[in-house]
């Protein structure tokens, strides 16, 4: 089996279902009342925004992000939609998680991420978010960011990093990793799969650190942020292990 023909089996071990019969769908039917009931007629939409519309999700370990897109004429700031969508889960007895843009919870034995943000105005897409550890706020594009990560090309390297990523057991948020592969591949993309795979191992070993990550809808967004020095070189570290490995069932499985 040659190393492209084991990394194709992974991936499609791990294809996620969509439509109705997909966890996305029942999570979103499920919390849809709550929050409706929650932004009190300042609910825009709800709608996924992370892996599963990026088509980077997996079967296992892979987070259901919901975005809450509220009325650009919501009173509360946004530190307090935060606070506010946190305490109604947990009064509805869910036990959330507040995270840096996001609210973890556990939905129908799946794992989700809500994140509200509140649309800057009615002209564009731009939308604000409180960052909780730095207690600020940032403007995304969350479709913007979509359409970036589904138009790479790259797809299936993510989807393998993101597994490597979750069975080494490292801190590292999906956009910022997405992000990273496309940096590491943007002027030494390979002609496989596991070519471009094991480039990015290398990048993220030698070059990883000192790389500056802008988010492609706000370059005052610096997504290399939002790791720590000590975060980073936990994945320097398994990157290093990766590359001295003998074989890719020592590397993701």
């Amino acid at each position: 089996m040659t190393p492209d023909e084991y990394l194709a089996g992974i991936l499609q071990r791990e294809t996620v279902q969509h439509g109705i019969l997909s966890p996305l769908w029942a999570v979103q039917t499920e919390l849809t009342p709550l929050v409706t009931e929650w932004a009190n007629g300042r609910l825009l939409n709800m709608h996924p925004s992370g892996s599963y519309a990026k088509g980077t999700c997996n079967a296992s370990g892979t987070d259901i992000d919901l975005f809450i897109s509220l009325d650009p004429a919501t009173i509360e700031t946004l530190e307090e939609i935060h606070s506010k969508l946190f305490n109604r889960l947990t009064e509805r007895g869910y036990s959330p998680s507040r995270q840096n843009v996001s609210i973890n919870l556990k939905v129908l034995g799946q794992s989700v991420d809500l994140v509200p943000g509140k649309l800057q105005n009615y002209f564009c897409a731009d939308h604000a978010l409180y960052r909780r550890r730095a207690k600020t706020w940032t403007k995304t594009n969350v479709q913007t960011h979509i359409d970036h990560i589904r138009n790479s090309g790259l797809v299936s390297e993510m989807r393998i990093l993101k597994l490597w990523r979750n069975q080494k057991n490292l801190d590292f948020p999906s956009f910022y990793l997405e992000l990273t592969v496309m940096k590491a591949l943007a002027d030494n993309l390979r002609l496989s799969v596991s070519d471009n795979v094991w480039a990015v191992l290398e990048y993220l070993r030698d070059s990883f650190t000192a790389a500056r990550i802008v988010d492609p809808a706000n370059s005052n967004n610096i997504i290399s942020d939002d790791l720590t020095a000590a975060e980073k070189l936990k994945i320097v570290s398994a990157a290093w292990t990766a590359r001295n490995a003998t074989t890719w069932g020592d590397i993701v499985r």
